[in-house]
């Protein structure tokens, strides 16, 4: 907002939230000059069901990760989905992917990657929800034989699980294999943090073209942006930023 000469205008702070209050204070924020919010874990399930007005990919992911307030009504959308596309180096169409993770972020990645025409494949730790998310999606859900084999044949990994999230080793808690990573390869990995995650570091080093979780984070933080002001965000000041803590 700075960086834009629209600080004096606007603001932006972080708001902590318990889940049995949610609802009321989403409901107050409009009269209160908010024009939208950012929803995190815990609360996306809750933000999608209390709107007024949905987006397809809000409804279809079945989460929201931003709101917006119009003309008295709460409108839910998703830019999970939209940043993750955006932060990949290529189109995701005729690709193969892959998925680790059925959660919130694991279903957006699907619908992304879906939608946009590549062939999707989903490991999870529970298989049955990998494999309802595949039959919701239209996607294919892997065993961990299948998904071991999968990493050297897909175009696109995504790690969509919290593995990594507290320095855990994604080669003993996922069924992945770094000698399988390759040169010619996109590695997502939604986990970040202020270091780089084994998975990225392993994938570099293979030669695959990676994204860290916090460059999707930015181009989430950037779609949620032009929906609140219409503006074009500056995405290097805001890589600046997160990349300085």
């Amino acid at each position: 907002m700075a960086a834009l000469g629209i600080e004096d205008e606007w603001s932006y702070e972080a708001i902590e939230v318990d889940p049995a209050e949610f609802a009321e204070r989403v409901r107050a924020m409009p009269g209160q000059g908010f024009v939208g919010a950012n929803v995190t874990v815990p609360h996306k399930l809750a933000a999608l069901q209390l709107a007024d007005e949905r987006s397809s990919a809000a409804g279809e992911i079945g989460a929201a990760n931003t709101l917006l307030f119009e003309g008295g009504a709460i409108r839910a959308d998703n830019t999970d989905a939209e940043g993750l596309l955006a932060a990949l180096p290529g189109p995701a169409s005729g690709q193969s992917a892959l998925v680790l993770g059925a959660g919130g972020a694991g279903r957006a990645a699907v619908w992304a990657l879906t939608g946009e025409g590549a062939s999707v494949s989903i490991w999870n730790r529970t298989a049955a929800r990998a494999a309802d998310l595949a039959a919701e999606l239209g996607a294919t859900a892997l065993d961990e034989t299948e998904c071991e084999r999968q990493v050297a044949e897909a175009d696109v990994i995504v790690n969509a699980t919290a593995v990594g999230l507290a320095g855990e080793d994604p080669f003993a808690q996922l069924p992945l294999r770094s000698d399988s990573l390759r040169s010619g390869q996109t590695v997502v990995d939604l986990v970040y943090g202020d270091q780089e995650t084994a998975l990225t570091r392993a994938a570099r080093a293979a030669g695959a073209d990676v994204v860290d979780g916090r460059e999707v984070l930015v181009r989430q933080g950037a779609a949620s942006f032009r929906l609140w002001t219409g503006l074009e965000p500056p995405l290097d000041v805001m890589r600046a930023a997160v990349r300085a803590g």
